[in-house]
């Protein structure tokens, strides 16, 4: 592999032992950055698999003349995700780009929601971004005021059900839409700092999506497969590299060869009144937020 547009960059990607996040891995290393490639080899689910897939993503980017390590810590455990950090500053270095992107579904409607779907929904898809981000900041604040690094780049997965809702998945669009907010909280206390946070919502066939909409799901007729997963890893890339230095606190939703830049809660229409309002009142204004 020759030079890219990474050259010189280390970056971890969560979740790159298949899909979406193997093809960011690929790609990262193609462009020349020294990948450390994160997968606990679970199933979708989050149930162990018992493969270490981390090590094919691995021995595929050696094969093509790139440098990458595998990591086969959880990223839901606090001590476990910093592991996972310092596996990048132990073998390489130094830490440059932190890719968040491990995932898992527990889809059932809110009335026969467990426990326990809930909670490790959450805690892989949330808190696992929380955990890792927030050792990755410490090591990107340090490294900044001892002059060892000028930058650092955060790049979150969301989701367009955390963006706008889909029934059945309650605890995956209420993780996915708190890491798109804590994207936006990040990008603000780190920019002093010179990281960048941002988020991507991809639209691509993955495990997960197969699990929920069906095999058929996202096959293509046409001669471009635009749900094919490594179609997300370009905009993640260039996410991570030094061009994109004034990019931060964005979610963009990727599908095929499309981007779309999503805007976060904003001031919609409204009624007021000098005082408090009574319940007749508001029953004779309140639609009027919704007209045209």
């Amino acid at each position: 592999m020759g030079k890219g547009k990474l050259d010189g960059k280390v970056a971890v990607i969560t979740g790159a032992g298949q899909g979406i996040g193997s093809g960011e891995a690929l790609l990262f290393a193609r462009e020349g950055a020294k990948v450390v490639v994160n997968d606990l080899g679970c199933t979708w689910q989050g149930d162990s698999a018992g493969e270490r897939v981390a090590d094919k993503v691995v021995e595929e980017i050696k094969k093509a003349g790139g440098t990458a390590v595998p990591n086969y810590d959880d990223v839901s455990k606090f001590d476990s995700a910093k592991r996972i950090i310092d596996t990048a500053v132990e073998k390489f270095g130094k830490l440059d780009i932190l890719v968040n992107n491990a995932g898992v579904l527990r889809d059932k409607m809110i009335f026969n929601m467990t426990e326990q779907d809930f909670d490790i929904v959450v805690s892989v898809n949330f808190k696992g971004t929380f955990n890792c981000t927030r050792h990755a900041c410490v090591y990107f604040r340090d490294a900044h005021k001892a002059g060892k690094i000028k930058s650092g780049r955060i790049i979150n997965t969301t989701s367009i059900v955390g963006l706008q809702g889909n029934p059945g998945q309650v605890n995956y669009a209420g993780a996915k839409a708190a890491i798109a907010n804590l994207t936006i909280n990040v990008a603000k206390e780190m920019s002093k700092y010179g990281v960048t946070c941002n988020a991507i919502s991809p639209g691509a066939r993955t495990r997960l999506t197969v699990s929920t909409f069906g095999e058929t799901w996202g096959k293509s007729k046409g001669e471009f497969d635009e749900y094919d997963p490594e179609n997300i890893a370009p905009m993640v890339a260039y996410l991570a590299t030094d061009g994109a230095q004034k990019i931060s606190g964005q979610v963009f939703h990727v599908v095929g060869g499309t981007v779309t830049l999503f805007r976060t809660w904003s001031p919609g229409k409204k009624i007021s009144k000098d005082g408090r309002w009574t319940l007749d009142e508001l029953g004779a204004k309140v639609n009027d937020l919704f007209g045209k």
